[in-house]
């Protein structure tokens, strides 16, 4: 996209996420300028559950990625909470 000389927000290119996975890959695409959405898929329980079973089996690292969020976290905490350390 840079290569191209287009900017984040007009290239059309947008990236939508489960909402619940991978959130600091969102903020990090939103904050750099790209279209980020979130989805939630709805509908009655037995069709909606296979694909999140699908999702979750596509995205088996996810377990893996918790404990790099939750540093991130409380990092963020720490900073907000004694700023004067940081």
């Amino acid at each position: 996209i840079h290569r191209a000389g287009l900017r984040p927000s007009e290239s059309g290119v947008a990236f939508g996420q489960l909402l619940g996975m991978a959130d600091h890959l969102t903020y990090s695409l939103g904050h750099h300028g790209y279209l980020v959405y979130k989805y939630v898929p709805y509908g009655p329980i037995l069709e909606t559950l296979p694909y999140l079973v699908r999702r979750a089996q596509e995205n088996s690292d996810l377990m893996g990625s918790v404990g790099y969020e939750m540093r991130m976290l409380r990092a963020e905490i720490r900073r907000r909470l004694f700023p004067w350390f940081t």
